[in-house]
């Protein structure tokens, strides 16, 4: 599956290219935030299986008003290596692989 290249950023890690993509507006889960923050990578050259990451921060527009961090190039490289450390072929066409790191998310009531 490709990610559309529109709002999308690149980043190399160890030499390989890839590019993720944060959702601009959170889904309803995430605006009430019930549910955190996800993104997409793909493999830049070579689109295959996507890995979705689940962090433990709310989404950045919750409606809430709940702190929140951004998402930032350093833990999406740190996630791409432990995803493939875990298995991930980014390379080969498949089912998304995800990728959980919401351990500690609150959700807010």
């Amino acid at each position: 599956m490709a990610l559309v290249r529109k709002r999308s950023r690149r980043i190399v890690v160890d030499g390989a290219a890839y590019r993720w993509r944060l959702r601009g507006r959170p889904t309803y889960f995430q605006g009430m935030a019930w549910s955190p923050c996800t993104y997409a990578v793909v493999h830049a050259d070579t689109p295959g299986a996507v890995l979705v990451v689940t962090t433990n921060q709310p989404h950045m527009s919750n409606w809430l008003g709940r702190e929140a961090e951004p998402v930032l190039p350093s833990g999406v490289a740190a996630a791409i290596r432990l995803a493939l450390r875990e298995g991930w072929t980014p390379t080969t066409l498949g089912s998304a692989f995800h990728l959980d790191e919401s351990a500690g998310f609150a959700p807010g009531f």
